[in-house]
Formats: C-alpha cells, structure tokens, sequence
C-alpha cells in the first residue's frame, strides 16, 4: 500500500515538475530578446540628388577636323609644328622646296615676255597693212578711168588710151583687196597673239600661285592632332589625286568637343536635343564635364542582333583638357531631384501588386524590424527616391 502511494507520488511530483519545466520555456521564448542584426545588413535614410540618365559610351571627337594636304608637287623643306602644338588660322606649318617651283615661275614669265614681244609685232604689222590698205593709187586710178571713158564717147580719146586707163583702174582694185586681205589676216594674226600672251600670263599664275602652295598654311585654330611626313618626304597635289594625295598632318579644333557614342534602341526614344549630360573620362576620374546633346542619328545600326543609335553631346573645352580618342561615359539627365530622401534599391520590397514596402529596424520587434509601405519616386538603378513612408535618418533592413 506504501509502495502505491509512493508511485502515484511520484508520478505527481513527475507531471508537476514537467510542467513547470514547459512553463520555464514558454517563458523565455516569449520573452527571449531578438538576434542581433549585423550591421552591414542595416542602411540609413539619406538626403540628396538623384537623376534618371540614360549613359552612351564613346569617344572623344573634335568639332571639326581638317586633313592638311600640298596643292603643289614637291619635297618637304621644313615642318615647323609637332604634334600637340595649338595653330592659329594662317600660321605656316610647313615649307616645300621651292628651287623647281621657282624656276617654273621664271620659265613662265620669260614665255610671257616672248608672247607680248610677238603681239607687239603683230600689231605693228596691223598697222602697216592698214595704211597699205589705204591705196591711194586707187582713188586716182577710177577718176582717170571715169574721164577717160567720158571722152573716148565724145572721140577726144583713143580707144587705146581708154583700155590703158581701165586696165591701170582694174590692177588698183585687184591690189585694194589684197590688201584688205592682208589687213584682216594681220588682225587675225593680233587676236592669235593676244590670245598667247593670256594664256602664257595665265601659266605665270599659276607657276606663282603653285610657288605660293609650297607655303602651307592652317586653315583652321586647333590642334596638331597627327603628323604623317618628315622633312624630305615628297608629297603629290591633291589638284592632280585628289583625296589620294600625301597626307601632311592631321588638325583639330577643340575648342569644343563631343562624344560619338552609342545608345541602345530601348532608351533612344527617352533622349532628344538640348538635354543635359554628365561626361566623365577615364584620365579624369575625379572630375565631371558637363555637356549638351546636340544630335541623334535618325537610323540605328545593328551588330549582333543588337541596334543602337550614334548620339552626340557637345562639351565646351577651352581648357584643352579632354583630348581627341579619349574613352567617355556621357550621363543624359532625363530627370533630376536635389535634396529628397534617397534609399538603396536593393532594400525595396514588391508585392504582386508593384507596392513598395522595406523593413524598419524596430527593437521591440520580434524580428527586430518590422514592414512598412512606402512611395517611391524615380530611380537611377542604385538609388530610389522616397516620397512617403520614411524620414531622414530611419535605419532599414536589408532583405
């Protein structure tokens, strides 16, 4: 009987015990604090700028780019910029060799001196064919014929006397028109001579105006951007080949540049002119250049199954610090807020329905956090813009 009560005793002290033991635990898991979060997985709500951009990549091109090349023929004599040096319009940048050029300006002058000599003869021998032609002898010979013909029909005259006076009359006017024949043939001759002496003046200029080529001028303010010959090279004209004749050197103004980049199909239709833009290059980490967009290609090109479209931003460089070639992301603002509230992206929540919410530290929370909806403004891929929802300084969360 003893042994009984003891058992059931037992059993009692067993479930009491249990019980409170169960109790304990309950306990303290209600009232067990939360794990610490780490602190990388907690960000702060921050004030500042943000901007929705589209970036197009490319490089660095000067307004304007001329090729230098010779209208004359030649060797080069003296070049007098390198490249890098900064050339004002007008400035001699290279010198042919002007001993052939020279003597073809002689050559030239001496043919006009021998075609003006000609037309001076020529016009002398017009002269004197014009006075030749003046025939007096003809004059007296048709009066004598007339009188001589009136009286040999009055019988005062031999019939032989009057055929001696028509036939002198009839050699005057034989004579008269050769002469004028002679007249128009040296006046003939005068126009051939003329026209010699313009085309000799003509070959003068140009052995001048070529004289004038061996000097070559810039015909821009810029850069020297390359220079593709040394002294002694020889160089053809681009009068006689064109755009196959000798590249000099190479010139750039860069007084203004752009970036020739490449946008993609998708963002080209966010982009027009005049917008914005926020040029960094890799020489210049640290620095911002800011620009202009100023043209975007009516046609894309496709490569791989990918079209893009060439957009150019105009950067003023006075300063001549951003160099032809160089790599260059262009930021194009398409929308810019200063001074909001600004979280990471990658702490927004979505539900099904495109809600924004992210997770408020919150130490009385069991979780330490708690879920809190908020509104959403643009974002730039890194950073989202707060409306509602969250003040300066609240901690988040990381998902």
């Amino acid at each position: 009987m003893k042994t009984k009560r003891r058992s059931r005793l037992f059993i009692v002290l067993g479930v009491i015990g249990g019980l409170a033991m169960g109790s304990v635990f309950l306990f303290g898991a209600f009232f067990k604090r939360p794990e610490p979060i780490p602190p990388e997985k907690i960000v702060t709500v921050e004030r500042g700028d943000i901007a929705r951009s589209v970036v197009a990549t490319g490089k660095i091109e000067p307004r304007s780019k001329v090729e230098i090349k010779s209208k004359a023929n030649g060797i080069i004599k003296a070049l007098l910029v390198d490249v890098g040096d900064r050339v004002r319009a007008g400035q001699i940048l290279a010198q042919l060799d002007k001993e052939t050029l020279e003597a073809q300006v002689r050559q030239a002058q001496a043919a006009l001196d021998a075609e003006e000599a000609n037309l001076r003869a020529a016009m002398a021998a017009l002269r004197q064919a014009r006075i030749d032609a003046a025939n007096p002898d003809l004059e007296f010979a048709r009066r004598e014929y007339e009188r001589k013909l009136a009286l040999v029909e009055q019988g005062l005259v031999t019939q032989q006397e009057f055929d001696d006076a028509r036939k002198v009359y009839e050699i005057a006017k034989n004579r008269h028109k050769l002469l004028e024949a002679a007249v128009r043939s040296a006046a003939a001759q005068v126009e051939q001579a003329r026209a010699r002496v313009a085309a000799a003046r003509a070959a003068l200029d140009q052995a001048k105006e070529n004289l004038n080529y061996a000097t070559i001028r810039s015909p821009i303010d810029g850069v020297v951007l390359t220079r593709d010959t040394e002294v002694g090279d020889a160089v053809s004209s681009i009068l006689n080949l064109g755009s196959a004749a000798t590249l000099i050197m190479t010139l750039g103004d860069t007084s203004t540049v752009y970036i020739k980049g490449e946008v993609d199909e998708a963002d080209v239709g966010k982009i027009r002119v005049g917008l914005p833009a926020r040029i960094t290059v890799e020489s210049f980490p640290d620095e911002v250049f800011h620009g202009t967009v100023t043209k975007i290609a009516p046609m894309g090109v496709e490569e791989n199954n990918v079209t893009t479209f060439e957009v150019r931003v105009s950067i003023s460089n006075p300063s001549g610090k951003l160099r032809a070639n160089m790599t260059a992301n262009a930021e194009i603002i398409l929308e810019e807020h200063k001074g909001v509230l600004l979280i990471p992206e990658s702490v927004i929540l979505y539900d099904k329905d495109g809600k924004a919410s992210v997770q408020l530290l919150d130490p009385s929370s069991p979780q330490g956090f708690r879920k809190v909806p908020i509104k959403v403004g643009i974002s730039n891929g890194l950073k989202t813009e707060v409306i509602e929802g969250l003040k300066e300084g609240d901690r988040l969360v990381r998902p």
